[in-house]
């Protein structure tokens, strides 16, 4: 049903005062294809990690109506890419929205880049609207809950026990398993970025999965941000060190998740979009587009 727009303000979104009731806000418009923007842990796991550029947060937009948050403009990583979150019944604002993010969110023509799911139609039309048009998608996946995922660990490794877990551990475990080792050099110890995102408001570090070699190496690392009120097991990140791979190291540790989420009600799962994924059981979900206004040459 569509709202009365008449009475619609719109501020400037202030990262300490704000992040609680955006949070909530990404909780009541979720759907499981992000038809109305992002879930609520994609935005606090950003704010809460130490790659994010949080320079440019005072240009994130919101639009109210009376109190209750309608809309959101915001910005992630690279913070040239801007994301779009719309309750339903207010896709009058849609133009508004595109409008600000064309005039005021960080990059310009060529650079700044809309991120819209599918379902998104109103931003979509929006941004045709104002010259912008899809240059790429991809989609995303996810696992339903309805089937066991059940896949054990090879021997030499197991499961660190919940209680048991070194954020240091992790943290190099991370760096290693991203491959920053190639673009910023060999570990340094600095785990600091490991204890900001663990201290994250909606942080549920008690349903983390590591694994460890003999050696008590962590070879790889899960992370989970359960959101129990949309029933949404939201895993960020998921990494193994390259020498483990193709071992079904980490298909074990989403096995792990998958035994501990199940029970407190999750529904399904995040995850990539690569073929690892598709070989455990993820199913297509959510399809991301993506947009661009191109300058004719000259």
């Amino acid at each position: 049903m569509r709202k009365n727009t008449e009475n619609i303000t719109s501020r400037q979104y202030q990262i300490l005062a704000d992040h609680m009731d955006i949070y909530q806000f990404m909780i009541e418009i979720y759907e499981r294809d992000w038809r109305n923007g992002v879930p609520a842990p994609f935005l606090e796991y950003a704010l809460s990690s130490d790659w994010m550029d949080l320079s440019y947060t005072h240009r994130n937009k919101i639009w109210l109506d009376g109190g209750k948050i309608v809309g959101f403009v915001f910005t992630e990583k690279p913070v040239t890419d801007i994301y779009f979150s719309l309750r339903p019944g207010y896709e009058e604002l849609a133009a508004d929205m595109v409008l600000h993010a064309d005039k005021y969110m960080p990059g310009c023509d060529g650079e700044r880049q809309l991120v819209i799911f599918q379902g998104q139609d109103a931003i979509m039309k929006a941004a045709q609207e104002l010259g912008y048009s899809k240059t790429g998608e991809h989609i995303d996946l996810q696992i339903d809950f309805d089937k066991p995922l059940d896949y054990r660990l090879p021997e030499g490794f197991r499961i660190v026990p919940q209680g048991e877990q070194d954020i240091r551990r992790a943290a190099e475990c991370c760096w290693k398993g991203f491959e920053r080792e190639a673009k910023e050099g060999p570990w340094n110890g600095n785990a600091e970025g490991g204890y900001q995102l663990s201290q994250a408001p909606h942080a549920t570090m008690e349903y983390n999965v590591a694994v460890e070699n003999e050696a008590g190496d962590y070879v790889c690392w899960a992370g989970m941000w359960w959101t129990p009120e949309n029933h949404l097991a939201y895993m960020e990140p998921l990494c193994t060190l390259p020498e483990y791979r193709r071992r079904g190291i980490a298909a074990a540790a989403l096995s792990e998740m998958y035994r501990r989420m199940k029970p407190l009600g999750a529904t399904h799962m995040t995850g990539g979009n690569n073929s690892f994924y598709v070989g455990i059981g993820y199913k297509p979900a959510v399809k991301w587009t993506f947009w661009k206004k191109i300058q004719p040459a000259g």
